[in-house]
């Protein structure tokens, strides 16, 4: 499977954003790509109001993610990126989309919320309640994830355990003291647990890290960016799945569903 990771600097300007994701979907699908990961909450954002990505938050069927599902028709590539869809008035869910040939394949409204160093999500982000199931792309098994997902291994885990070989995480990791070691720690944690392919992408700019990654299922990253815009490719591989977990069989190690444990 050839991937793509497309990390930016949201603005303040929604439409401006959508032209930046068609920009992304319209190069990788030039090259021949199968699946593009694109950054967390990307509607509109501003330094100068925290609260604006849930105050431009729009439905379904907005003009927003039908740009970008006008973009995604006639081709095979699978797009996955995150926006807010109102739940309630001055309320919103982190929704992530992963979008082909015209349509929504899958959805997952984020289940972990970032009320950690000094932040709180939950403010105004309801949180989702449900396990989002695998998606196929180019014949292998995706699970998906957001940002803070990253922190808690039982997401990643419980899709490995369901069969993916793939996890991606489109992200808007916010910089501060040891916030860089902690992302490069825990995506090479999250494919050491599951032996999976980790794709993840950070959006860039002021407030955000960018550094989007492509890891191994041995914890090699094998394509990265740094903190400015960028667009990246690699390929990945199920023969490089069998090949680590053969070596690094841990999801078979694995004792918790033993009997004798309970």
């Amino acid at each position: 499977m050839k991937v793509a990771v497309g990390q930016f600097a949201v603005t303040p300007d929604a439409r401006a954003n959508a032209q930046t994701c068609v920009d992304f979907m319209t190069n990788a699908a030039k090259a021949d790509a199968d699946l593009l990961v694109l950054p967390e909450a990307l509607l509109a954002r501003d330094d100068g109001d925290p609260d604006l990505s849930v105050k431009s938050a729009q439905d379904v069927d907005g003009e927003y993610l039908a740009t970008l599902l006008r973009q995604s028709a006639g081709n095979t590539l699978t797009t996955v990126l995150t926006l807010h869809v109102p739940t309630q008035p001055g309320r919103a869910a982190n929704t992530l989309f992963a979008l082909r040939n015209g349509e929504i394949i899958a959805r997952y409204e984020k289940l972990h919320l970032y009320d950690a160093f000094a932040m709180q999500e939950s403010r105004l982000v309801d949180a989702g309640h449900q396990i989002p199931p695998l998606i196929e792309v180019a014949g292998m098994r995706v699970g998906l994830m957001t940002c803070y997902d990253v922190r808690f291994p039982e997401l990643a885990l419980a899709h490995a355990l369901n069969g993916a070989e793939v996890l991606v995480l489109p992200a808007a990791w916010v910089r501060g003291p040891l916030k860089e070691h902690h992302w490069q720690t825990l995506l090479t944690a999250r494919a050491l647990d599951t032996t999976c392919w980790v794709i993840a992408s950070g959006e860039c700019g002021t407030r955000n890290i960018g550094q989007s990654r492509v890891v191994d299922p041995l914890g090699v990253t094998v394509a990265s960016a740094a903190e400015t815009p960028a667009l990246f490719y690699a390929d990945i591989s199920e023969e490089r799945v069998a090949e680590v977990r053969a070596r690094l069989p841990v999801l078979a190690n694995r004792r918790f569903a033993d009997p004798q444990l309970q």
